[in-house]
């Protein structure tokens, strides 16, 4: 392993662990009954960026495909700045405003339960493979960018598009 990998895959693994605990902390940590009131746009905010990111990801993707390289690199770059603004709005609503209940019953209840626990742990598991796949394409080493990218691609577009139909479901299925 070379001497800076020693150094930055650690730190993106220390990076990836607080990410989730503080999202974990904040999403299960009781808040007051009123909320805040200002905190009711960020979630149709939090799914727009999620559904743009999945939109730069496809495009990004497609960039590639057709050996665009600097498109496809403005793209991802994109993405994750989209994806980290989402997160920054995702855990200041969830410190301001706690977590809504699913008000749905029967199938589809059981259905958001799936997309959402499907949704939840995939967010855990992309932030370590996004920061390594960026991190490699960093560093220049295509070879193990495009290996990683072959998962971190499919799973960030599941995260950021299911990140969409949790937020639909939730604030829009159901009355």
């Amino acid at each position: 392993m070379p001497a800076r990998d020693r150094v930055v895959l650690p730190a993106i693994a220390l990076v990836s662990i607080l990410i989730v605990v503080v999202v974990g902390a904040l999403t299960l940590t009781p808040k007051p009954a009123d909320g805040a009131p200002g905190a009711s746009v960020l979630p149709p905010l939090n799914a727009a960026l999620n559904a743009t990111s999945a939109v730069l990801l496809t495009i990004g993707y497609v960039f590639i495909r057709r050996r665009r390289v600097a498109a496809h690199l403005c793209c991802m770059i994109t993405a994750f700045a989209t994806s980290s603004v989402f997160l920054v709005s995702y855990v200041v609503y969830h410190a301001q405003a706690g977590s809504r209940a699913f008000a749905g019953t029967g199938w589809v209840r059981v259905a958001y339960f799936v997309v959402l626990v499907s949704h939840i742990v995939l967010a855990a598991v992309i932030v370590p493979l996004a920061l390594t796949t960026i991190y490699r394409a960093w560093q220049g080493t295509f070879d193990r960018h495009m290996r990683i990218a072959r998962w971190t691609l499919p799973l960030w577009l599941y995260v950021s598009v299911t990140g969409v139909v949790v937020y639909w479901m939730l604030y829009h299925l159901v009355p």
